[in-house]
């Protein structure tokens, strides 16, 4: 105000200097950045590829790990069992039937640094060459051999790709054949094979209970004809299990009459002889 009542102008007041503060604000936003774009997590079931310069340099462990940016690059590569389905296909077997099969393949990688040289794309190699190896396999197979012994195929294809894969860094550790489906014409011709068999096996066990029932019904017959009384007394159980109904008429022939009186007559003798026994 006495400045300005004497007629001059105020003097302007000095700036605080900001360029240590700036310095700093752009050091931490740096330093914010590179630690973004170094820090890498690797997870458990992982293993870090790094490549400095396009040249492999190591491989890390699962954890925080850090790399130079734009220098290097971390290539994360799982471990885990990984389940690929083989989409069905139509195939020609040994004797000219054609079959559509699918099948599943399991398998997980071994070596992370071939997983990621020696093969561009190992989800997509494993799928064509599982394809390949399965119409090989199944065609070199018949029908019969094919649907009674999946067990051998299934081995049989994984150890074909046990070999492929071993270059790669990958462990095929299981295939397994999914479905198998068959033409209309084949489903019936084999339903009335199957049909054949079980009347087969019902005829042959049906000849085989008439062979031991004649066999028994012989024994039995020598048995009778060694004691004529119990062939009597057969017939005697026969005529009571036809006379189970009342209304039932037995006429027995005259010899058979005879045989009831010896019968009673040997009972007789029996009875006597008890008798004397008990006096």
């Amino acid at each position: 105000m006495e400045a300005l009542a004497r007629g001059t102008s105020p003097e302007p007041e000095e700036a605080v200097p900001m360029t240590p503060l700036i310095i700093v604000s752009v050091v931490v936003i740096l330093a914010i950045i590179v630690f973004f774009l170094s820090a890498r997590i690797v997870r458990q079931y992982e293993r870090g590829v790094v490549l400095r310069f396009g040249r492999l340099h190591n491989v890390r462990e699962p954890g925080i790990r850090f790399i130079f940016p734009i220098v290097d690059v971390l290539i994360p590569v799982s471990l885990r069992i990984v389940t690929m389905p083989i989409q069905s296909q139509g195939i020609i077997t040994k004797d000219n039937v054609t079959v559509g099969v699918s099948a599943v393949a399991y398998y997980r990688v071994q070596d992370p640094v071939k997983s990621v040289i020696a093969i561009e794309n190992v989800r997509a190699a494993i799928d064509q060459i599982a394809q390949t190896t399965l119409r090989r396999v199944v065609g070199q197979h018949h029908l019969d051999d094919i649907l009674s012994d999946t067990a051998a195929l299934n081995a049989n294809i994984r150890e074909i790709l046990d070999v492929i894969t071993v270059d790669w860094g990958v462990e095929v550790t299981l295939v397994e054949l999914k479905d198998i489906l068959l033409p209309d014409t084949m489903k019936r011709a084999m339903a009335k094979q199957a049909e054949a068999e079980r009347e087969k096996r019902a005829k042959i066990i049906a000849a085989e209970g008439e062979a031991l029932a004649a066999a028994q019904l012989g024994s039995a017959s020598d048995t009778m004809m060694s004691h004529p009384l119990a062939l009597q007394l057969r017939t005697l159980q026969t005529l009571v299990e036809i006379g189970v109904d009342k209304n039932t008429l037995v006429i027995a022939p005259a010899p058979l009459v005879s045989s009831i009186g010896d019968v009673m007559n040997l009972i007789d003798r029996e009875a006597a002889v008890a008798q004397m026994r008990a006096h």
